[in-house]
């Protein structure tokens, strides 16, 4: 091991899963337990290219299928550990529902500020977020994580100490890569990557 490599600050591959039906038809996918389609199945084979040459410290996983199978596409699952925090926040009310039809019952919500009826607040999300963040905060190397949007935007945003609803600004697409680290030490928290598709 070389010093640079012996002291290089740890990073976080945050990766989106593949997409679904519903993500494809923009509908509110929490808890919901949806597949990917054959387009999703493509794009997280296509990961696997994408990380090529990444070798993770420890691999963690939303308990959801669309998220463990795009894990297991590209080629990380082996020895892939569930986390339970990494699970898509809860739309509860709104579970299903694409933002148009919530706007025509609440026509200024916004899921970052108001969260879900029956579902999950911002601050709930936010404390999973955290939750996850500490976690990983103490593990040396390079970290991946396979999960689901809203909740990847929480965690950019909690790690960079901004509040829940600047969530909104991190947008994610399906099988996109965002990583965050630090610039020059660990006081230091910066996005290195965010929502790459290339």
């Amino acid at each position: 091991m070389t010093k640079n490599e012996s002291t290089a600050l740890p990073r976080i591959f945050l990766i989106r899963h593949g997409d679904t039906d519903w993500s494809d038809s923009h509908q509110h996918t929490g808890h919901t337990d949806i597949p990917l389609n054959i387009k999703g199945e493509t794009h997280a084979r296509e990961l696997s290219s994408r990380l090529e040459g990444e070798s993770f410290t420890r691999v963690f996983t939303s308990p959801l299928s669309r998220a463990r199978r795009t894990c297991e596409l590209s080629g990380f699952s082996e020895h892939a550990e569930i986390d339970s925090d990494l699970i898509e926040w809860d739309y509860g009310d709104y579970e299903g529902l694409r933002s148009d039809e919530i706007h025509r019952i609440r026509p200024d919500w916004e899921l970052f500020r108001d969260g879900a009826p029956h579902g999950e607040s911002p601050e709930q999300a936010a404390s999973r977020a955290d939750r996850f963040l500490n976690k990983v905060r103490g593990i040396e190397g390079t970290i991946a994580a396979f999960s689901s949007g809203h909740i990847i935007r929480m965690i950019g945003a909690r790690w960079l100490n901004l509040p829940p609803e600047t969530g909104r600004f991190f947008y994610t697409a399906t099988a996109s890569i965002s990583i965050i680290g630090y610039e020059h030490n660990r006081d230091q928290p910066v996005l290195l990557l965010w929502n790459s598709t290339a």
